[in-house]
Order: structure tokens, then sequence, then C-alpha cells
């Protein structure tokens, strides 16, 4: 399998670091969506990132897409959902707070980087920090001193810690990690894992 994009984006990492935890074997090839945008549409002429090309040429596309699909190569033992409905909820209530997380922080980043200032909308800039930080607070309420949801890092682990530190490289100011102290030890703790060690960020 080809995992295509940018270790920078965080939805990329997260599929390299879950792959490498699943135990499956994949190539991952540094495309940007900006620099390389005609590399790119060659592969998936929709240019987002993260794409995965399966071995039979199929390209998906989408983080969790991807991961859906992944969950079914991986043997039972690697797979990162819990079995039982209720973990398996309380599973994706946290991923789902990383993953808007993730989506209001790549916001501010674009309206930082993309948008001239003075087409900068505050109001809605702070209705985006506001959510972000709703976020990080659910989740710091639900960090403990081990995993989210097991004996073991799963898919909601993965997607925390790499949002953590996406959020803390590009957007500190707006999440201070004075704030979610809970959530800097855990993410500590799973960057010093071989599987998040072998991705870091471009």
């Amino acid at each position: 399998m080809r995992l295509i994009g940018m270790l920078d984006s965080p939805y990329v990492r997260r599929v390299a670091v879950s792959l490498t935890f699943m135990g499956l074997d994949f190539s991952q090839e540094s495309v940007s969506v900006f620099r390389h945008y005609e590399a790119f549409a060659a592969i998936n002429p929709v240019v987002k990132a993260p794409t995965l090309v399966t071995d039979a040429g199929v390209v998906l596309m989408d983080s969790t897409l991807i991961l859906d699909y992944a969950e079914r190569l991986a043997l039972p033992e690697r797979r990162l959902s819990p079995g039982g409905v209720e973990d398996y909820a309380h599973s994706q209530r946290l991923t789902g707070l990383a993953l808007a997380a993730c989506e209001k922080m790549v916001q501010i980043v674009y309206e930082h980087n993309l948008r001239p200032a003075e087409k900068r909308h505050q109001p809605w800039l702070d209705r985006v920090i506001g959510q972000l930080r709703q976020a990080w607070g659910l989740i710091e309420g639900e960090t403990g001193g081990g995993w989210l949801c097991g004996g073991r890092p799963l898919a909601p682990d993965i997607a925390v810690a790499v949002a953590w530190r996406f959020g803390q490289s590009m957007v500190a100011d707006a999440v201070p990690a004075a704030n979610y102290p809970m959530i800097g030890k855990f993410a500590s703790r799973a960057e010093a894992l071989p599987e998040f060690r072998a991705w870091p960020p471009d």
C-alpha cells in the first residue's frame, strides 16, 4: 500500500502511526497538496491528503475511512478499535473530539497562513478557538495516567497524541499547554513509543 501526503498533516500522520501499530506494510510518499499539486492530482484527482492506494490500486481518501479499511486487513489482536459496543462508543467519542480539535486547528492555520490579514474575520476565528478549547477541555477531563480506552494504545490514543503535537507546533497560543497538563503528559508518553517515533512530522 502507498500512503500519500506530508507528515506535517495530523491526518496523514494519524494514518501512518495507526498502520504501524496494526502491523501493516506500506510506503509513505511525502507529496504536498500545495507544492506538488500536479503530482498529487496524478495519484488522486481530488488532491486530498491523506490518500491511500491499496495493493489492488484502489484510491482511498479521508483518514477515518482509510483506517476503517485498514482494520479489515489487520490481525484481530492488532486492531485499534475496542470490541464491545459501549467501549467502541467511548473510543469513537474521544477520537471524534480529537478530530474536531484537528479540524479547528487546521482552520486557524489556514486563516493565518493563507488568508490575507485584512480578510480575516475575527468573530469567526474566536468561535473556532472556542470550539477548539472545548474539545481539548473534554479530552483533558477523560485523560488519566494510562491509555484512554484500555491497556494498550488504540485509535483515540493515536488521534489525541497526534493532534496534540500538531497543535503545540502550529497553534500553541490558542491551546496553552499549561491549561491541559494531563494531555501533555499523555502525549509525551505516546510520542516516546517507536510507532510514533517512526513517523515524526515533516
